[in-house]
């Protein structure tokens, strides 16, 4: 009897222990469930735009002269004013604000620059006259942000709403010194600054630096390849400085935190209005830098030079993963969210789309790119 009985007590804890067992393997399984979901929204969130740039590029690669060199080379330097407008948005991003006035600063710059430039003989120091427009500029840049950035921090004025009255502001002088029509630059050489490439090759003539080899001319030029435009160049020396100073300055932690929040940063020693000042001047110290590429490139200047840039600047940066709350936002991440939009125009194109169905792609992407944001929070 006593063996029996023990059999029955035996039996009895090994079910309580199995039961038990049971339903701590179920408990972690759910427990698991939410960390797998959240790793996985996390996932998304971060490389997405990385995936969706990659299936655009093979979607397109089908359409002839897509998939080309020359092609990639014009998708950079066509869109390189908006890389480097989307380059100073991102510090405001990041912060939790938004600079609507980009631009039209844009276009004030390379209005004045081209004023500037003018005033110079046809035989004047070409070095000289390219200086004087780059200062030129980077003056308009720094004093636009300037003023946005003391009357959004100083005056607790709405970033929308400062920076939405320097937009006129900016576009009322930019037409009222242009007079309306764009504004030319006749100095010799100016275009190849904007234009030209650092490697040319010829099947005859070889290599040659800056310049197309000499004795090329007429139907032979048609067999000179063009290799990385100078417009790369400069983005590529931008995007290595703002990068640097962002992810390796005391400046671009502070950045962070202010985006992050606010009060948390004054309350740890961070001097947040001086930070959110610097942060619209370098955004409109890059409007004033593109406003002179665009100088460069079109040799002149029109006050509605970066009006098609403006909100595309913003979008890319969505697109690229940053937070419109602040606290979030990379420089890498901006530069894939242009390249989206980039090989999107470029390949509607070539396909024989109407160009127009970009603004609807574009729309929708960034709706499924808040919504990640969203989503990612939220777990």
């Amino acid at each position: 009897m006593k063996n029996q009985s023990l059999f029955h007590k035996t039996k009895g804890l090994l079910a309580k222990n199995s039961t038990t067992s049971a339903d701590q393997s179920e408990t972690n399984t759910l427990s698991q469930k939410p960390q797998i979901q959240h790793k996985t929204l996390i996932f998304i969130g971060k490389y997405w735009a990385w995936v969706f740039l990659v299936i655009l590029i093979g979607a397109f690669s089908t359409a002839q002269g897509f998939f080309s060199l020359n092609n990639f080379q014009a998708i950079l330097a066509n869109n390189s004013l908006l890389l480097v407008l989307a380059l100073g948005q991102t510090f405001v991003i990041i912060t939790g604000g938004i600079d609507l006035s980009t631009g039209w600063v844009m276009g004030l710059a390379s209005v004045t620059a081209s004023l500037v430039m003018r005033q110079y003989p046809l035989n004047a120091n070409l070095t000289l006259v390219i200086l004087s427009g780059f200062l030129t500029c980077v003056v308009i840049g720094l004093a636009a942000g300037f003023i946005n950035g003391v009357v959004i921090s100083r005056l607790k004025v709405p970033p929308f709403i400062a920076t939405l009255g320097m937009y006129g502001i900016a576009r009322g002088f930019g037409y009222i010194l242009s007079g309306g029509p764009p504004v030319s630059v006749n100095q010799p050489g100016i275009g190849q600054f904007g234009n030209g490439f650092v490697f040319y090759f010829h099947p005859k003539a070889g290599w040659n630096l800056f310049n197309v080899p000499e004795g090329i001319s007429g139907v032979d030029l048609r067999n000179v390849t063009s290799l990385l435009p100078y417009l790369i160049i400069y983005f590529v020396i931008a995007l290595f400085i703002v990068h640097w100073v962002l992810s390796k300055t005391k400046f671009g932690q502070h950045v962070y935190a202010v985006g992050g929040s606010a009060m948390a940063a004054l309350r740890a020693g961070i001097p947040v209005n001086r930070i959110i000042t610097k942060v619209y001047m370098l955004s409109a110290l890059m409007a004033g830098l593109a406003g002179f590429l665009y100088v460069m490139r079109y040799s002149g200047g029109v006050a509605s030079a970066g009006d098609a840039l403006n909100l595309n600047s913003i979008a890319a940066i969505v697109v690229g993963g940053a937070s419109l709350m602040g606290g979030e936002g990379t420089l890498v991440g901006t530069l894939v969210g242009t390249l989206i939009i980039a090989v999107i125009q470029n390949g509607l194109i070539i396909l024989g789309i109407d160009p127009f169905y970009q603004y609807v792609a574009v729309g929708v992407i960034i709706i499924f790119a808040v919504l990640i944001d969203q989503l990612k929070k939220q777990s």
